[in-house]
């Protein structure tokens, strides 16, 4: 368990939790047979592609938070990340948004084919949920709690979430850009996961009903301001920085928070929800800290 005062570095932690997530990913899909090596390869070729891997630090740090293990809940923070990426290999095929790099790199079916990218982008979900099914021998968590942590994630990353929120974003293309629609949109396609993270960290860390409520609040606010940010960093973000083209909302008719309300607008909209985020988490105590720094680091980001 970490537990960092105010003063805390939040770099050295990100890294540090980063370091704890990739090796253990470096580990999944080694060792099978050679018939699967192109599916294999092509979903190890985007989860070891790098990334924030903020979800999963989402998840070990909402269990600290309330006073529980990393440990623990890292099955979990793992399989959250092979859903996300999951879900990159998907946005990234020609039916969806149709691009051409990711993390500074090629995008998955740029190098293995359209075929091979759809299956490794279902291999990995599916792969997620057998992660946390098994999540139960690996750690000390309740069967209780992991089952409840597998319908949150389920609900998040389904049609009711993150699915739900690619369609919408898709019929969108092209359409005025509604405030209401392009919040529902954000919150569905990007920060359904988010608020799943840290909520699926918290519950599996032993969190009171009162603490997973103030969690769950916590990143539903964060979840939005993440998109929002990324709404921006589209437009005034360093291409080869983020490691993706730039330009590309306005390009493919996206609607979003900028052509919602504007950028400045966009940008004061961000900072409320950051800090009513920290405010979110006001009753507890400085174990919270990187959740705290989190929520700030995420408007502050470039990348």
């Amino acid at each position: 368990m970490t537990i960092l005062s105010e003063h805390m570095d939040l770099k050295a932690y990100l890294i540090n939790k980063k370091q704890i997530v990739d090796r253990a990913l470096e580990s999944c899909f080694t060792g099978v047979d050679g018939r699967l090596s192109d599916l294999t390869e092509s979903m190890r070729y985007s989860l070891l592609a790098g990334g924030k891997r903020l979800r999963p630090i989402l998840c070990m740090a909402g269990a600290e938070a309330v006073g529980g293990n990393e440990t623990d809940v890292l099955p979990v923070a793992c399989a959250l990340e092979l859903i996300h990426t999951y879900s990159l290999i998907h946005d990234d095929l020609p039916v969806m948004d149709n691009d051409d790099l990711r993390r500074g790199i090629p995008t998955n079916h740029k190098v293995f084919g359209e075929a091979v990218a759809l299956l490794a982008g279902d291999g990995l979900l599916t792969e997620a949920f057998n992660m946390m099914a098994e999540a139960f021998s690996k750690s000390k968590v309740s069967a209780e709690a992991l089952l409840k942590v597998i319908g949150i994630i389920s609900r998040a990353a389904g049609y009711q979430g993150m699915i739900g929120g690619q369609l919408a974003d898709i019929k969108s293309e092209g359409m005025h850009a509604e405030p209401s629609l392009v919040e529902f949109i954000h919150e569905h396609k990007t920060g359904a996961l988010i608020e799943a993270s840290v909520t699926s960290g918290a519950i599996l860390g032993g969190a009171s009903p009162a603490q997973i409520k103030a969690i769950m609040s916590y990143g539903e606010k964060i979840g939005l301001t993440f998109q929002i940010a990324d709404d921006i960093l589209d437009i005034e973000g360093d291409s080869q920085e983020m490691g993706k083209s730039t330009g590309g909302d306005e390009e493919k008719g996206k609607i979003t928070y900028p052509s919602a309300v504007g950028l400045n607008r966009s940008r004061q909209i961000a900072a409320e929800l950051s800090r009513a985020a920290v405010l979110s988490l006001q009753g507890f105590d400085d174990r919270a800290e990187p959740l705290r720094r989190i929520a700030e680091y995420i408007v502050e980001r470039n990348k």
